[in-house]
């Protein structure tokens, strides 16, 4: 058997996955002189921020916006870089558009914008997101110090920072409370409710605290980076590579070797072995430990009790090239009539929907380099359950794929859509678990009930085992890309003070 790398005069870390959080960790960790080595089962850097072609046609697997730019302007100057050497960001006006009862609501960043659309659409409803706006700022504000600050002691919840944050995290309420606060009409409550989705769970159940997300979208606008959102992780794989950081893909990982508790490298799945001085996990988090480690090394987060987790939904994915170019906006999404009904049969009943919602990306009007001239990629997403649902996708993914497209042709402005494919590919909740690794297909990884979050969620400094930190949706502060990427600071600063500082 083989061994990487026994002996070396740097500190050697390795990154398990080369997704946005394992990415960001590497970049940070490789410019302040660590010897970094990133893990990555799959051909390519990303995760499901990563990419796929199908002939000329270009698609983001699975993020396909950027939100506040300025986290990742942070993290790249962290690394002693800027982020516009490496990326195109392009600002999207609109940021998206709503699609009810055959009613085309264009959303924006500008606030004068915004108030012609409620006048026009929701009138009455003005002052409401005037107020929204400040109460949420105040609220962001106060929750910011918390989302990026380690949580690891339950002292934690009493400490100072904490008991100011405790007004604005709206105990008790779910977002969809909170917007009924602002707003009368119940479209425009589901318009800045429906980021929900992002966490995959419902606006009636999840935490009203979250309220942050539309917000976030409003306050700091919506982006998208020329050639795709994987134009990131392509960007810090690149810097980490500048830094001297090595990674190694299609070259995944197969067990965590340990000491006792303590974690002292990878076994690769050539068989090799590789010693580390400090592992970063980026992998899925229940994924990887159900499967890297040997049964019976966890209490906390043994097989038995991560089934017992709460876990996000899961997406059906439609990636299609077309032979035309739709006049479309770049983001449109389209609510079933009875929304909350949809909902609930994503989140509780476990079932699929005969009126799914679904979310079309035509990056292409904004993008040229996705597809040929005249041509378009799209990317079509119905949020399902996950496969705690046991719903067989075999049977029934030719069906749900259609129904799809129905709705599509019936609702929306991709009339004859199926009349102008060219290539398409499909991926179903089953091949999210069996094809990316995603722990029963939840696509956003653990659920963000307040039971699974800041000290309650995984450790970024991983409680069970020593030498191990955790970066990505599964771990503090949650899903999404701003969240992942201050994963990814939360835990290359803790690893650097514990360096200086050795416990």
């Amino acid at each position: 058997m083989d061994t990487w790398g026994k002996v070396n005069e740097l500190r050697k870390i390795a990154v398990v996955g080369a997704g946005p959080g394992g990415l960001a960790s590497a970049m940070i960790l490789a410019s302040a002189g660590y010897d970094v080595h990133v893990f990555e089962k799959q051909s390519y850097v990303g995760g499901r921020n990563g990419h796929f072609s199908l002939g000329e046609y270009t698609f983001d697997i699975g993020p396909t916006f950027l939100s506040m730019p300025h986290i990742v302007e942070e993290i790249f100057q962290m690394a002693g870089r800027d982020v516009h050497d490496y990326m195109d960001l392009v600002e999207l006006s609109p940021m998206y558009e709503l699609q009810f009862d055959g009613k085309r609501v264009p959303m924006y960043h500008n606030r004068e914008k915004m108030l012609q659309v409620i006048e026009e659409h929701f009138p009455g409803n003005e002052k409401g997101y005037d107020r929204f706006m400040s109460d949420t700022r105040k609220k962001m504000n106060a929750l910011l110090p918390l989302l990026q600050t380690r949580h690891h002691r339950l002292k934690d919840y009493v400490s100072l920072r904490a008991l100011k944050a405790l007004p604005q995290l709206s105990l008790g309420k779910s977002v969809y409370d909170v917007l009924s606060d602002y707003f009368t009409d119940e479209r425009l409550k589901i318009a800045f409710t429906f980021q929900a989705k992002y966490l995959g769970m419902s606006p009636w159940e999840c935490p009203g605290a979250f309220s942050i997300l539309s917000y976030m979208e409003h306050e700091y606008g919506v982006f998208h980076p020329i050639g795709g959102v994987n134009q990131l992780s392509k960007s810090m794989a690149a810097v980490t590579e500048e830094f001297g950081g090595k990674i190694h893909l299609g070259n995944g990982v197969s067990k965590f070797k340990l000491d006792g508790k303590k974690m002292t490298g990878l076994v690769l799945d050539s068989g090799e072995e590789f010693h580390a001085d400090e592992v970063i996990i980026n992998a899925d988090f229940a994924q990887a430990m159900s499967h890297m480690l040997d049964d019976g090394v966890l209490k906390k987060y043994s097989k038995p009790k991560l089934d017992k987790k709460k876990y996000s939904c899961s997406t059906f994915m439609i990636y299609v090239g077309l032979d035309k170019l739709y006049d479309m906006p770049h983001h449109t999404i389209l609510f079933a009539e009875d929304y909350q009904k949809n909902v609930n049969e994503m989140t509780k009943d476990l079932v699929l929907s005969d009126e799914p919602s679904i979310y079309i990306h035509n990056a292409s009007v904004t993008d040229p380099t996705l597809a040929p001239e005249g041509h378009s990629a799209v990317y079509i997403l119905a949020p399902v359950p996950n496969n705690y649902s046991e719903i067989d996708w075999d049977d029934k993914q030719e069906t749900f794929k259609q129904l799809i497209y129905d709705e599509l042709e019936k609702k929306t402005g991709f009339e004859e859509i199926r009349n102008h494919i060219v290539t398409e590919k499909i991926l179903t909740p089953l091949q999210w678990q069996t094809e990316h690794f995603v722990h029963k297909g939840a696509t956003f990884s653990l659920g963000h009930q307040l039971s699974q979050m800041m000290y309650f969620r995984p450790h970024n400094r991983f409680q069970e085992l020593e030498h191990c930190w955790l970066v990505g949706g599964g771990t503090h502060p949650g899903s999404g890309l701003p969240t992942i990427l201050e994963s990814a600071r939360i835990t290359t600063g803790w690893i650097k003070e514990k360096e200086a500082q050795p416990s």
